[in-house]
Order: C-alpha cells, then sequence, then structure tokens
C-alpha cells in the first residue's frame, strides 16, 4: 500500500515515530549523521571544516549541498583499504568502484580516482563526466540495462576497463561495436546475473529479485555465458550481482555471493575457463535517523571474504578478484543541505497534538527521496543555538506538491523562526543526482569545503539557464 502522498501518519494521538525519541539537547548533532568536519561553534552554529554556515549561506546562498571534503576522500580510502586487506590472502587485494549514480561531477570523480578508487557509470553521460575528470578510462566500468549504441561505441573508443551485459542481445550488440569500430583487442566484459535475492529494503530499490529489469536470470545466464565465451571480440571477465541498495542486513550479500560463485565454479566445469573477476555490487547502507545501523566497512569487507574464501573452497575453485561499487557509503554522510527557513505553521493533529510546518526555500526539487521512497531524514537547526524546547516538526519545501516534504519528522527548538538556517545531513548520495527543475526551480549549488576554505564545485543553477533551453516557437 502506497503511502499518503503527503506522508503523514493521520491515527489518533500520533507523536511521531517509534524511533524518533524527545532529545535531551535539541541542539545536539547525532553521531554518524553527520561529516567529521562537522561541529557547533561556540556561538552555537554549525561549522564544517572549519567554515561557519553563515559565511556558507552569505557567499552561495540557500539552498546549497555542503560537501566535506576530506571526508568523502576519507570514507573512499576506508573502502579501498578494508577490501584490500580483507582480500589480500585470497586473491591479492580488491578492487572499489565508486558508484557514480550516487552522485559524480568532475570534482568527485578526480577525488576517488586520487584515493585509488575505480569509477562506475551507469550512463553515457556519467562517463562524459569521468573521462573528463581525468580518470584513467582502465578504471572505468560502464553499466546500463538499456546501452545505446552511442554509448556502447563511446565507451569502446575510450578503452574503458570493463563493460557489464545485461541482456542476452547485449553480447552481441558489443561484439558488432567492436566490429564497426575496428577494435584489434577483445572488449572485457562481465555477465550481470539476477541471483534471486531481494534485499530487505524499499521494492524499488531492490534490483536482484527475478521481477525487475535489471540482469540476466540465472536460468537463462549458462546460455549468455556460452555465447560471450564464444564471441572472439569479447573478453568474458566474469560475472557481476547487485542485491539493491540502503542495505543493512549482510545475509542477502552472503547469499548472493553463494550463488553468484555457484554459477562462477559451473562455467569452469562446463567450458575449461575460471574466470578471474566477480563483482559483488555496492548498496551498503548509511545512517539517515537514529533508526539505522550500519556495519563498519571493515566488518563488511571481512564477512564479505569470509563468505567467499568458503564458497571457493567448498567448490573447488581459486579465488577470482573480487570487487564492490559503493556510492551511497562514501558520498552520503559526506555532504549535508543547507536551507534558509520561509514560513512556520502550527497545526492541530488528532488527539490535541500539535505538529509545526517548517517550510524551506528547496524542497523536493533537490531532494526527492522522501517523497520518491518514503525516506527519513534528520535535520537540525544550524545558524544558533536554542535554549527553547523541542517540538515535533516536519520540514517541508516550496513546491506545489502536498507530498513535497524534506523532513517527515524531527524535532527542532520550539523557537524556529523565519531566516533560521536548517541543515540536513546525509543529503550527498541521490539528492543533487535525482535533483530537478520541478516549478522551475534552479538547482543548487555543490559547495566543497576543505581546510577551512569553501569553493563551488557545481555551480547554481540560473533562471537564465532554465529559459536558454526553451525555444521560443
Amino acid at each position: 500500500m502506497r503511502a499518503h502522498e503527503a506522508g503523514a501518519l493521520h491515527a489518533e494521538g500520533y507523536g511521531g515515530p517509534a524511533w524518533l525519541p524527545v532529545p535531551h539537547d535539541v541542539n545536539a548533532l547525532l553521531p554518524g549523521l553527520w561529516s567529521a568536519g562537522v561541529r557547533r561553534s561556540d556561538g552555537g552554529s554549525l561549522v564544517v571544516a572549519g567554515v561557519d554556515v553563515h559565511e556558507l549561506a552569505e557567499r552561495f546562498g540557500t539552498p546549497a549541498y555542503v560537501v566535506d571534503e576530506e571526508d568523502l576522500r576519507a570514507r573512499a580510502r576506508a573502502f579501498r583499504a578494508a577490501f584490500t586487506e580483507a582480500f589480500a590472502e585470497p586473491a591479492g587485494g580488491a578492487d572499489v568502484y565508486y558508484a557514480g549514480k550516487a552522485f559524480l561531477c568532475t570534482a568527485i570523480a578526480r577525488w576517488v580516482a586520487e584515493e585509488g578508487l575505480h569509477l562506475d557509470a551507469s550512463t553515457g553521460g556519467e562517463l562524459a563526466v569521468a573521462l573528463r575528470a581525468g580518470v584513467p578510462p582502465q578504471r572505468i566500468g560502464l553499466h546500463g540495462n538499456n546501452k545505446s549504441d552511442e554509448e556502447i561505441e563511446t565507451a569502446l573508443r575510450a578503452g574503458i576497463g570493463r563493460l557489464v551485459l545485461d541482456s542476452a542481445e547485449e553480447v552481441g550488440r558489443v561484439a558488432d561495436a567492436a566490429d564497426r569500430l575496428g577494435l584489434t583487442r577483445p572488449v572485457p566484459v562481465l555477465v550481470r546475473v539476477t541471483v534471486g535475492v531481494e534485499a530487505h529494503t524499499h521494492s524499488y530499490i531492490a534490483t536482484a529479485h527475478e521481477d525487475q529489469k535489471f540482469g540476466v536470470p540465472m536460468d537463462d545466464a549458462p546460455a549468455v555465458v556460452a555465447d560471450a565465451l564464444a564471441r572472439p571480440q569479447l573478453e568474458l571477465r566474469g560475472l557481476h550481482s547487485h542485491i539493491g541498495s540502503q542495505i543493512f542486513d549482510t545475509a542477502g550479500f552472503e547469499v548472493a555471493a553463494q550463488r553468484v560463485l555457484r554459477l562462477h565454479a559451473d562455467i569452469a566445469r562446463r567450458h575449461g575457463v575460471e574466470l578471474p573477476e566477480l563483482d559483488l555490487g555496492g548498496g551498503f547502507g548509511i545512517r539517515y535517523t537514529s533508526q539505522h545501523d550500519p556495519q563498519p566497512v571493515e566488518e563488511i569487507a571481512a564477512g564479505m571474504a569470509r563468505v567467499v574464501l568458503a564458497e571457493c573452497r567448498a567448490l573447488g575453485v581459486a579465488v577470482p578478484r573480487v570487487s564492490v561499487e559503493p556510492g551511497r557509503a562514501i558520498a552520503g554522510p559526506s555532504t549535508f543541505t543547507l536551507y534558509r527557513v520561509g514560513t512556520v505553521k502550527d497545526l492541530e493533529l488528532d488527539g490535541g497534538l500539535r505538529r509545526r510546518y517548517v517550510a524551506v526555500d528547496g524542497g523536493m526539487s533537490d531532494n526527492v527521496r522522501t517523497a520518491l521512497y518514503d525516506a527519513d531524514y534528520s535535520c537540525s537547526l544550524a545558524s544558533r543555538a536554542s535554549t527553547a524546547p523541542p517540538v515535533l516538526s516536519r520540514v517541508v519545501g516550496k513546491h506545489c506538491e502536498s507530498g513535497d516534504i524534506v523532513v517527515k519528522d524531527e524535532y527542532l527548538p520550539g523557537d524556529v523562526r523565519r531566516g533560521d538556517l536548517l541543515a540536513v545531513p546525509a543529503t550527498g548520495a541521490y539528492s543533487r543526482s535525482l535533483a530537478s527543475q520541478y516549478n522551475h526551480v534552479p538547482r543548487p549549488p555543490v559547495v566543497a569545503v576543505r581546510d577551512g576554505e569553501a569553493r563551488v564545485i557545481v555551480r547554481r543553477e540560473t533562471i537564465e539557464d532554465i529559459l536558454a533551453l526553451d525555444v521560443a516557437g
């Protein structure tokens, strides 16, 4: 059943979700939600990497995505180190592909490449950003369930490190593209298989159960693999599995790894070749609110290594070179969105309770996840500390939709007023990348902060930008 379009829980006596306690200190920043560089100043305002939010709002305006560069780099390094160490003995390490779909611009692409990561693109546009940023082509992979001929040919011309085949017909299409381009070396490819594991996540972001658009069903995979192996234009490097996004239960990864490795071993028996690579995808969850409890990356990597090693031993095959694709887990916690408060309204709810609606100068055009996935977020008063008691509040946007909600439920100080700054943490993934111009609202800038300095890495759109696309009839 779909949620009410406004996301409201109208049951009598509703006083917020069970996981949201009344805070003892409404000014406290919940641990795990914010980047490592965020703190409160002596005056009570938020400071990120040495820069106060008042300065950010004055220089760059609101709303704005504010990314803590060193925090993002540190998360990239942590993934690389954890998976390299976990898979060092069985496979000589592992490869980490940053999932560009979470958020990508040339600066981010450069950062993750400088930290030793590979980059996964899912469209020609993301591929273009990676190439423009100078990411070595051999460290780029291309996904996509419906790649165009142009996207395939662009990837092959660039000499990317791998292309993930998503359907039976794509085998022939990529081989034909290689012929058209006159390539003298085979194209490295992986086959994405649908392993039949339904991740414990929202149905729209669970991607490995059978009834969805991604990948090749397990029953069809042997024929697709045989076709790829028979094509001299292709070099089949391995199999790929991805079970979804925002996942906290690692049991799904374990079952998926077991199933795809059995297929891997079956290929070795049938064709006499052990494929050298295995991609187990991404989807590692992050903390958006106090209800979320993600595992440390070291535990994730060690757990996946144990499963892969044990299964390979049982099947009698060598451990392939494993790769994973974190996106949200790197970009998400590194960024918050800074808004300015406009209107504040108090409404009576059933049971004599009240709810405060706090409207900000952005909304679903800069973060559609609440409306799209019924996602939960937290937020804090950013421009000052407050001694007022906490009030159950709903942060909403400026768009002409009742579902235009940024934060469904949060306790904010009772004296929040027009002109205050609010910050919503963990918005680095799938906020800017899913942003729109709904109601002709220009998209916010992305501001990077490091060592007391702030700079724009994606500029704010303007009304002129929007009008420039409008061709007069």
